[in-house]
């Protein structure tokens, strides 16, 4: 395993597709007679917990919180960063689905932003708006633990940098 890819107990990182969550613990299993190390992730959004093994972590792009630096960047792009998308629905839903999981704070940001940019033109679908949902929440709460800001001032971030560019934050579901 990567270098980069090793974590802690209490470490906050980035659970692609899902967002924010801490490294509850670290433990060992055997299975068909070898061992196999975990991560048991607590997701922030959901308080769900997730084993991942240490053999799938860079499969699954787990990753640690986004920097400032690259914060800053994002919340420039939302506010005035240009953004393309496909005219045809499984087309664009394929690619979004594919930034989701990509889980590069970016990406995440170009599925909001360009839903956001054709929920302006026609009714999104309802998977589409639960893709809006969840890129949304994944930008509050990362930008939150990046930032040490409370979950009410990122959204407050988030909703500034998008009006810059005459784009609203949508409403949770």
């Amino acid at each position: 395993m990567h270098p980069s890819l090793t974590f802690h107990i209490g470490e906050k990182v980035v659970y692609p597709n899902h967002g924010v969550a801490t490294i509850e613990n670290i433990s060992s299993r055997a299975f068909a007679g070898h061992f196999e190390r975990f991560y048991l992730l607590k997701l922030t959004y959901t308080s769900m917990t997730v084993m991942v093994p240490f053999s799938h972590v860079e499969d699954l792009r787990l990753r640690k919180v986004t920097r400032n630096g690259e914060v800053s960047r994002v919340i420039s792009f939302l506010s005035e960063g240009r953004c393309q998308r496909r005219q045809d629905w499984k087309d664009r839903f394929k690619e979004n689905s594919e930034k989701m999981q990509d889980g590069s704070l970016l990406a995440v940001a170009e599925v909001m932003k360009g839903l956001l940019l054709l929920q302006l033109e026609k009714p999104l679908s309802f998977r589409e708006k639960k893709m809006l949902d969840r890129s949304r929440h994944m930008l509050i709460t990362e930008f939150s633990t990046s930032r040490g800001l409370n979950v009410a001032d990122a959204a407050d971030l988030l909703e500034k940098a998008l009006s810059k560019a005459q784009l609203k934050l949508p409403e949770p579901l």
